[in-house]
């Protein structure tokens, strides 16, 4: 008998029983599916987890102001800001390990041009910004010198400003009036999507720090006040030790007491994301272990029914051992059915787990990432899965006796 003729007879044995056969692949259906499923959704929680981190930038630190008491209720976390554009030269000239740091200031207001207006974030900070956040103009140029020093009238857009106020128009040198100041658009950030918290990041208006302070904010020159630093870190250094040296900077500075508290707090948001990110590789690789639970359920009842099919065909068996059928030809037949069966099943369940996640997606709203190496490992494993469990029940019947089997009932 040669594997070709041995697949046939697998085929015919399969097509006999339908009903047992189809209920028989029930348990590798559903855990080929669960795992593809799993996997899909775990995935995509890990590519929106490195989106996010792309989008903030690589090694980047926020530093916010601690928060005031009134009448012994500790109050949000800005309800003052500490900082000044002193503290965040400071720190560039004096953290050798520092790649750049920048200012940040922010409010919201209506910006408007020609008949279109909406609202977005005002944010008032330094060229340097870009670099910190890895973020590109997509046209324009960066803020000269003389306009961040002289409060100049000019902006950059994000993609989303730019489509309400403009729509297919290229926004650069056209002009803009936020609280009744008219802005010279001379840049278009690239686009960043949504961050962490959900938040459109393209939604902002960026102009010169000074120029948010003495027409936005109507702070007055004298007051240099920030509200956040943005601390971007050169790749390879220790993100902990540059960390630890911003908070000593800025205790110093702030006349912090070495018994004291720090009045400020400062955020590795980088290693924040790699935590969230280690997470959902965790949950994707447990949540891929339960789905499989399933599919060795499923062997187990592969298992099963080739044990009473062997049973069944005792007299079978016996016969073609009679006619000159090797031991090999038998263990060979009734493998290539219990890895039918699992390879069918297995097929079933990459459409099903397909099917479900993109339901997922649709229904859910989850960001889902459905790969061709997770289709090839749970089908891979339900090959597995019907050599192993079928191997027992095709050895038995390898091992019947001619005369014996002749002779069974």
């Amino acid at each position: 008998m040669n594997t070709l003729t041995a697949i046939r007879s697998a085929w015919r044995s399969l097509k006999a029983n339908k009903l047992r056969s189809m209920l028989t692949m029930l348990g590798i259906i559903i855990g080929v599916a669960a795992v593809i499923t799993m996997i899909a959704v775990g995935g995509g929680a890990t590519q929106r987890v490195q989106e996010q981190m792309k989008s903030l930038g690589s090694n980047v630190m926020l530093v916010l102001p601690g928060s005031l008491s009134a009448a012994g209720v500790r109050q949000g976390a800005q309800t003052r800001s500490r900082f000044t554009e002193e503290d965040v030269q400071a720190i560039m000239a004096e953290i050798p390990e520092v790649q750049a740091a920048a200012p940040g200031s922010r409010t919201t207001a209506q910006a408007v041009a020609q008949n279109a207006n909406w609202n977005t974030t005002i944010f008032g900070t330094t060229n340097e910004y870009l670099d910190v956040r890895d973020w590109a103009l997509a046209s324009g140029r960066l803020f000269e010198p003389a306009e961040q020093s002289s409060s100049a009238k000019v902006a950059w857009i994000g993609q989303t400003v730019a489509r309400e106020l403009f729509g297919d128009q290229d926004p650069v040198d056209q002009v803009i009036r936020v609280r009744g100041v008219p802005f010279t658009i001379v840049g278009v950030l690239e686009r960043k999507g949504q961050n962490a918290s959900g938040q459109d990041q393209d939604d902002i208006v960026v102009m010169p720090m000074s120029t948010f302070r003495n027409r936005i904010w109507n702070a007055g020159g004298n007051v240099r006040r920030i509200w956040t630093i943005f601390v971007k870190v050169r790749e390879g250094q220790d993100m902990k030790a540059v960390e630890q040296s911003v908070r000593d900077l800025l205790r110093q500075r702030l006349r912090v007491s070495e018994e004291g508290d720090d009045t400020f707090s400062v955020n590795n948001l980088s290693e924040v994301l790699q935590a969230q990110e280690e997470a959902s590789r965790v949950m994707t690789w447990l949540l891929s272990a339960v789905a499989g639970v399933s599919l060795i359920v499923g062997g187990i009842g592969i298992m099963n029914i080739m044990l009473v099919s062997v049973t069944e065909r005792t007299r079978e068996i016996g016969l073609r051992m009679a006619v000159g059928a090797r031991g090999r030809d038998i263990l060979a037949q009734f493998l290539i059915e219990a890895v039918t069966l699992s390879l069918i099943g297995g097929a079933i369940g990459v459409v099903l787990g397909a099917a479900a996640t993109w339901a997922t997606a649709e229904v859910a709203g989850w960001q889902v990432s459905m790969s061709a190496q997770a289709v090839a490992l749970a089908a891979g494993f339900a090959a597995l899965v019907g050599v192993f469990f079928g191997y027992y029940p095709a050895r038995r019947a390898a091992g019947l006796l001619p005369i014996e089997a002749l002779r069974h009932e």
